[in-house]
């Protein structure tokens, strides 16, 4: 159930959105993703979204309790909370909340880096079904922000990225002007210089991490999203082809991607028509 692998530290480990409704949230992504869920083990306001059984999220109602943006919010693993949020003050980011320490053992922190990307930080166990590109996990991780290069070095330093004496897990690289990041050669982020601004008055355009989630049908699936109160970012720069950038209800952003390896969903909320 958890991996504890030194070469996992610096990964991302999971996604959490935070929001201010959660029962509504569950209601637009069971639709939209044909996810289920289940109670969480940090109580009442946490939730767990499933594919078949198996961990692809979590849902928390937390986002007016701790003044944070209804927001997708990648946390990646580390072996030491404290060290790694000294690293990030001293580089320039912020810190939002934590390290606080959550039961059977883990301690978290929901951090900024310097252009303003919410990320957040995980010490503890973590899940051996969840990786990125997983097909019942996200696709994958972008990183909108003014400097690919400048952010590639801060969260390089902040979580060992390419650095072989922290047993970090992520190899670095620039391919096709963007700069990836690899764990055992798959892609588990992508980062990505504009289109954005710090302190724009559109949310979308402002520096952030964001999601990408698979579907097999990806007409069904914005339309099941329209359908059920969330709405389309516009603007030439965000979706188009076989993507398609997306708000939930209460405004949290995301993008769906057409793709032949998302998971079969079951009948209530099947995308495929």
């Amino acid at each position: 159930m958890v991996l504890v692998a030194a070469d996992v530290m610096g990964a991302p480990c999971w996604l959490s959105l935070a929001t201010r409704d959660r029962p509504a949230a569950e209601r637009f992504y069971g639709a939209v993703l044909g996810w289920t869920f289940r109670q969480g083990r940090f109580g009442r306001a946490f939730s767990v979204a499933e594919v078949d059984g198996v961990p692809v999220a979590g849902i928390g109602a937390v986002a007016a309790e701790f003044a944070v943006p209804v927001a997708w919010t990648p946390y990646f693993a580390v072996d030491d909370a404290d060290e790694v949020v000294t690293r990030v003050r001293e580089r320039g980011g912020t810190l939002a909340v934590g390290p606080v320490s959550y039961p059977p053992g883990g301690r978290a922190a929901l951090a900024a880096d310097p252009h303003g990307a919410a990320f957040g930080v995980w010490d503890g166990d973590v899940l051996a079904e969840w990786s990125v590109s997983l097909p019942r996990s996200p696709a994958w991780l972008e990183l909108l922000t003014v400097d690919a290069f400048d952010a590639a070095i801060f969260y390089g330093e902040a979580m060992g990225w390419g650095q072989e004496a922290t047993n970090g897990c992520c190899d670095v690289s620039y391919e096709d002007d963007q700069v990836v990041v690899r764990r055992h050669g798959e892609p588990v982020a992508r980062l990505n210089s504009g289109p954005v601004e710090e302190g724009a008055p559109k949310p979308q355009l402002r520096p952030r991490w964001l999601v990408h989630f698979r579907v097999p049908n990806l007409e069904r699936a914005v339309a099941l999203a329209l359908e059920n109160g969330g709405g389309t970012v516009t603007g030439a720069e965000w979706g188009g082809g076989q993507q398609a950038a997306l708000r939930d209800p209460d405004g949290g952003l995301f993008t769906l991607d057409q793709s032949s390896d998302a998971p079969a969903l079951g009948a209530r909320h099947s995308l495929s028509g």
